[in-house]
């Protein structure tokens, strides 16, 4: 029964049979070929058993492995690397089926490739997951085959195994390595000119070239002869807060991603960078009521703490309540701390419904509002209108778009700070807020 079911014919066999067919089919007319057919049909007959003893004859002859990470990066490309081991005498060929999660929606997975007595050979594929949770790798499926090419052995590895798909660590680790280097500009992220001084003081040292003559201290320079500069450090353990609105708004997805998972992603890298420059990081998510708050702490190992529990986060289908949000904040966040609230606002009026509570969280903090803008509005008012109905859709297009600038005009006006930025655009233009919120000194 065993033998049964891993047994399958090869598509050289139906080769065979095929042309046994049709020497049958001629033989009609040439009579002297059916001696020749049946002869032929005995040989196909030998070979299957041939072929059947050589690829069973064996119990084990094949290993194959697949090496899962502990965790998936989400909305990135990760390796999922696969190592196949033949013990049999011969060469094979082999066939790879890796029954892939569900969330992948992928059925045709298949890898070719030749093995020779005793190699092992390895190869890995790309999987890119948009959802965050958990996901159920199946059967790794191998399908041997010999030189005869008539039958297939099929083996099986490795059922049901599990990994969880976590927030982009892979992007986190991007702009870690990015933030410290001075590659930046290569990246989107700009290099920010200080902007007065509110640095606290660090040390007075000598003078170099390039120091600014603002900083001379003069008192330094008469006692040792030589010009002595002040020196200074950026203002360290300042509290920063990721909010993300994890209402019905946050639920649009582009390439794929929701808008909630852009949020998640960005916080996680821009946490990651803040806390390498001696900041306070913290997290809120709200939308009816407030569901998760994380106090802001300067300890690296809290990123773990953050990882995990943006890992559970997930998008209501309901309206945010600000009012809620509001009164959390102050009650739980009583110093002035950077505010940066992930949220999407397609109307004018929907902003302008909750600018009071807005305005009433920007009077002790300094608040800045992250708003997507709509990509995918940008083919339709890039291209020409050819008739009524594409006039019609064009004009609405740019009357949203309008309304987006709109908004960030209505948000400076009452003093809040803001950030419109394409979706995959949105953890670059964070940090750059961020670096230049510190260089001038605003929180």
């Amino acid at each position: 029964m065993k033998l049964i079911r891993s047994l399958y014919l090869h598509n050289g066999f139906y080769v065979y049979l095929a042309s046994a067919s049709v020497c049958f089919l001629l033989s009609y007319w040439i009579p002297i070929l059916f001696s020749i057919v049946w002869i032929i049909t005995v040989v196909i007959i030998v070979l299957f058993l041939m072929d059947l003893l050589l690829l069973y004859r064996i119990k084990e002859p094949v290993k194959a492995r697949r090496l899962l990470p502990v965790k998936f990066s989400n909305s990135d490309e990760n390796p999922v690397p696969i190592s196949i081991t033949n013990s049999y005498p011969f060469k094979i060929e082999i066939s790879v089926i890796d029954e892939l999660p569900v969330q992948f929606q992928k059925r045709d997975f298949n890898y070719i490739a030749a093995l020779q007595t005793n190699e092992i050979h390895e190869f890995s594929y790309k999987v890119r997951p948009v959802e965050r949770g958990e996901y159920i790798f199946g059967f790794l499926n191998i399908f041997c085959s010999s030189s005869l090419k008539i039958v297939k052995r099929k083996f099986k590895f490795q059922n049901e195994q599990m990994v969880a798909v976590y927030p982009s660590f892979i992007q986190m680790q991007k702009y870690d390595f990015l933030a410290m280097s001075n590659n930046l500009t290569e990246f989107g992220l700009k290099k920010i000119r200080k902007i007065g001084n509110t640095s606290e003081f660090e040390q007075i040292k000598n003078y170099v070239q390039g120091d600014d003559f603002r900083t001379v201290n003069w008192k330094a320079t008469a006692k040792t002869g030589h010009l002595m500069v002040n020196q200074f450090q950026d203002e360290k353990s300042q509290p920063i807060y990721s909010i993300i609105d994890t209402g019905r708004v946050m639920k649009m997805p582009f390439n794929g991603l929701k808008l909630l998972d852009y949020a998640i992603n960005s916080t996680l890298a821009f946490s990651n960078v803040a806390l390498k420059k001696h900041d306070k990081v913290g997290m809120l998510t709200f939308s009816k009521t407030v569901d998760s708050f994380l106090p802001a702490i300067q300890k690296l190992t809290y990123l773990n703490t953050i990882l995990e529990r943006l890992y559970n986060v997930d998008t209501k289908f309901t309206d945010s309540d600000y009012g809620i949000l509001y009164a959390q904040l102050k009650r739980k966040v009583t110093h002035r701390s950077l505010l940066l609230l992930y949220t999407n606002f397609e109307h004018i009026s929907a902003l302008k419904r909750q600018l009071p509570y807005l305005q009433a969280i920007s009077t002790k903090h300094l608040l800045v509002v992250v708003l997507f803008e709509n990509t995918e509005l940008d083919t339709l008012i890039n291209e020409d209108a050819e008739d009524l109905q594409a006039i019609y859709h064009k004009t609405i297009a740019e009357k949203f778009s309008f309304e987006k600038r709109l908004m960030v005009k209505e948000l400076q006006k009452y003093g809040i700070q803001s950030i419109l930025t394409a979706p995959e655009k949105l953890t670059v233009n964070t940090i750059n807020k961020y670096l230049e919120i510190k260089a001038r000194g605003l929180l």
